[in-house]
């Protein structure tokens, strides 16, 4: 210090001061400079002493470093406290985004335990009642009508219903109550086609397998030409194709649009379709399909309680839905009028045949006949098409008749939608309320509830119905999916009245094969055949509908819907010939009806007629001539429109 002050002390005696540093700047620079130097009243000519204004100076200038640094310090504190907060935020935000998640995860386990908790309260109590249950000292007695070359007496098989509680066992219905039903069946479904049946005498149980396969006839008026073998002249068979000839065609490259963008709102039965959107089968087959499950009506013929009985024809109207489940992605081909369909089934006992009794509107009816049923319809559609989906609505009623009791059933049918029309994956459902009556008494009515949902929702394809009294009191409640099953009752102890799946053709098809007991199980778990997706998402029932058998081509007349080449041309996977036939005969049809309008000629189907019924609606009737036909003189020897 000392030092410091003898350099200044000499620097100020070699260099006088300047004006410019008077006490009153240097007051106002630092206003910690001794209040005195502002009261000091000393002329402005004398000189201040140099070393005093030195140290002022120094003074100021480390005043001026400490507020400097405090003020670095500051800033820096600042930005680290702002730093240190940021990552606090950070870290909040992310503690709070895990929580939430281990929240959700936590909610998801309790969730499951719950679930699991009460999946074993039920397995246990399913296990107590098959204990307590006799059932498996039944039996399920099955007749087998033996092929041609194989001796003429029929076959006689006992199978044995002991329960099966596995966890092989799986159903479809996995979110829902009713996953363990009932201690007489055991839940088989599609999903578990490929499981293999346990090694023990396990067999299934249900009360559309609880039927007698002895229906080897039909009613009284063709009897006789089955046992004589004239219907088929001997050409009956058991064993059917179980795979359709070729795959079906990539649909994506179509641009659907391009056909649908100018009939939003409209009718699509006028719009021609690319053959691409087909399937193998026609609107008249899809009727027949209708058949597939016809069991029910022969349960239900034998059933003598009328209200079992209108359970039955209720299962029996829910599963001619069923098959539509995996046919959202084609449609089936538009008859053209005067095409005609026939189906002998000997292994159900029935024989069906149809026709296209008008063109606009087109109105398919149908009739089949059987020993303990018949079963009638004529059906007309409306397509309307809205951008994202289409709507089909059917018009008309369906009618079975059990001679035995003289019922006679009626019913409705409910729309069709499918969604996704133009892009994304295709779904149908099926939405309306069905009321089935029993025209020749009124002891009860039945109204089935197909339930109208959407894509995510959980309540898709359910049904929800009653059968009631004369007085309106509920006797019967009826729920389930109509693509997995109806029941009957209340969960958990409801029963089962209808699965799809289907005994008589799995065992046919065993025996014929000479399969194992294990294998046909496998078989019998789904109604489903292998590669079903490539294949139109067929059922094997409707696999059988569309094949032709050499012996049968002379017997069936030339307008049967097996002869139309533009069907087979795609069934056997040639597209190009298929567009060019489908064409053609649409052209065909358009000249026929330009001529008959033109010579005023009226189209008079063939085998069918228009009554009136009680109600004064028009209705298409069999007119009792297509068998007598058949048998004589033979449809190789009538004339009929040339219609391919």
């Amino acid at each position: 210090m000392k030092l410091t002050k003898l350099r200044f002390s000499s620097f100020f005696k070699q260099v006088p001061l300047s004006s410019s540093m008077s006490p009153v700047r240097l007051h106002a620079s630092n206003p910690n400079i001794c209040a005195d130097l502002a009261d000091f009243q000393a002329p402005v000519s004398r000189l201040v002493d140099p070393f005093e204004y030195a140290t002022d100076y120094i003074k100021l200038q480390e005043e001026f470093c400490h507020i400097a640094q405090k003020v670095h310090s500051f800033l820096r504190s600042a930005f680290n406290t702002v730093a240190i907060e940021k990552e606090k935020i950070k870290q909040l935000l992310l503690e709070q985004e895990q929580a939430g998640s281990s929240n959700q995860l936590a909610s998801l386990r309790r969730s499951l335990s719950q679930a699991l908790k009460q999946n074993a309260e039920l397995r246990t109590r399913l296990n107590r009642i098959h204990n307590e249950s006799t059932l498996s000292e039944q039996v399920v007695s099955v007749n087998i009508i033996p092929s041609p070359d194989e001796p003429s007496d029929q076959i006689h098989v006992g199978i044995p219903l002991t329960q099966q509680v596995s966890n092989e066992s799986r159903l479809s219905m996995s979110e829902s109550v009713s996953e363990f039903f009932d201690a007489q069946e055991v839940l088989l479904s599609a999903s578990s086609s490929e499981n293999e049946a346990s090694d023990d005498e396990s067999y299934v149980s249900d009360v559309s397998d609880n039927i007698s396969e002895d229906n080897a006839s039909v009613a009284d008026s063709i009897s006789r030409q089955i046992q004589n073998g004239d219907l088929a002249r001997g050409v009956f068979r058991n064993g059917r194709r179980s795979c359709l000839p070729a795959p079906s065609h990539d649909t994506s490259s179509i641009n659907l649009w391009n056909v649908l963008r100018n009939n939003i709102g409209k009718d699509l039965s006028k719009v021609s379709m690319p053959v691409e959107l087909n399937e193998p089968l026609n609107t008249l087959q899809h009727l027949c399909e209708e058949l597939e499950y016809s069991e029910l009506l022969d349960k239900a013929a034998e059933t003598e309680d009328p209200y079992e009985r209108m359970i039955l024809i209720a299962a029996f109207a829910v599963s001619g839905y069923a098959s539509t489940y995996y046919r959202a992605g084609s449609k089936p081909f538009n008859p053209v009028l005067g095409e005609t369909y026939e189906c002998i089934r000997e292994d159900k006992g029935f024989c069906f045949f149809s026709e296209q009794v008008s063109h606009h509107p087109p109105i398919s009816a149908c009739h089949c006949e059987s020993k303990k049923f018949l079963f009638w319809q004529d059906m007309r559609w409306k397509n309307k098409f809205w951008g994202k989906s289409m709507e089909i609505i059917p018009i008309g009623a369906v009618n079975v008749t059990l001679p035995k009791f003289n019922d006679q059933y009626e019913w409705n049918k409910v729309t069709t939608c499918i969604h996704n029309i133009l892009s994304g994956r295709r779904w149908i459902e099926h939405y309306g309320e069905i009321t089935i009556r029993n025209t020749k008494s009124s002891a009860c009515i039945c109204k089935l509830t197909f339930i109208k949902g959407n894509y995510w929702s959980s309540n898709v394809n359910e049904i929800h119905g009653f059968v009631m009294d004369q007085e309106g009191k509920v006797v019967h409640r009826l729920f389930g999916k109509w693509h997995e099953g109806l029941y009957c009752g209340i969960p958990p102890s409801a029963k089962c009245v209808w699965r799809p799946g289907q005994l008589t053709s799995y065992l046919r098809d065993a025996r014929k094969a000479g399969r194992s007991r294990k294998t046909f199980l496998s078989c019998f778990a789904g109604s489903m055949p292998t590669d079903y997706e490539r294949y139109y998402g067929f059922t094997r029932f409707a696999i059988e509908l569309n094949e032709l058998c050499p012996e049968m081509k002379d017997l069936l007349p030339p307008t049967d819907a097996r002869f139309r080449p533009d069907q087979r041309y795609l069934e056997e996977g040639n597209v190009e010939a298929a567009a060019l036939e489908k064409q053609r005969i649409e052209e065909l049809q358009r000249v026929r009806r330009r001529y008959n309008d033109e010579n005023n000629i009226k189209y008079e189907p063939r085998f069918f007629k228009k009554v009136i019924d009680s109600n004064q609606r028009e209705r298409w009737v069999s007119n009792s001539t297509y068998w007598d036909l058949r048998k004589s003189p033979g449809f190789s020897k009538l004339d009929y429109l040339t219609l391919w």
